[in-house]
């Protein structure tokens, strides 16, 4: 009654009496929405956040061991974070590119910034989780591209 007596919320009863009902009290805390979208949002690889509500706005893997690629990735993240985004870095050197992509799939920030294979020819992937679209980018235009994208 902790609600109907504090808005002196009344009934008539059964025999025309007024009376303070007795009533559930059902929140929509942030713990279930996340189930909701857990629920609603996901395939068989794992999460797959709508951007307006991901943790973070991109997630950034290293998928190459090549020193340069390593420091293009850091340098990738840090001018994302300066354009105001929520970065996720996996630069966890002793995992490999599949455990990483793996990883990536099961957390599902909306978009990935891959620096693999295409770097040593100046690109970088951009994977899109929702869709599952893959586009390789030049890595000097990514950020600006990646803007672009986001709106």
């Amino acid at each position: 009654r902790k609600y109907t007596e504090a808005f002196d919320v009344q009934i008539l009863d059964v025999n025309g009496k007024r009376s303070v009902p007795t009533m559930g009290s059902y929140g929509l805390g942030v713990s279930r929405l996340i189930a909701v979208l857990a629920e609603q949002m996901h395939d068989d690889k794992g999460l797959r956040w709508p951007s307006e509500v991901a943790p973070y706005d991109v997630h950034v893997v290293i998928a190459n061991k090549d020193a340069a690629a390593g420091e293009a990735a850091e340098n990738l993240t840090a001018k994302l974070a300066e354009a105001g985004l929520e970065v996720l870095f996996d630069d966890r050197p002793k995992v490999s590119p599949g455990v990483k992509f793996k990883d990536a799939e099961l957390l599902g920030v909306p978009l990935v910034f891959v620096v693999g294979r295409g770097f040593a020819e100046g690109t970088v992937e951009l994977r899109n989780r929702l869709t599952g679209d893959v586009d390789n980018i030049a890595y000097t235009t990514a950020v600006d591209l990646f803007l672009e994208r986001r709106g």
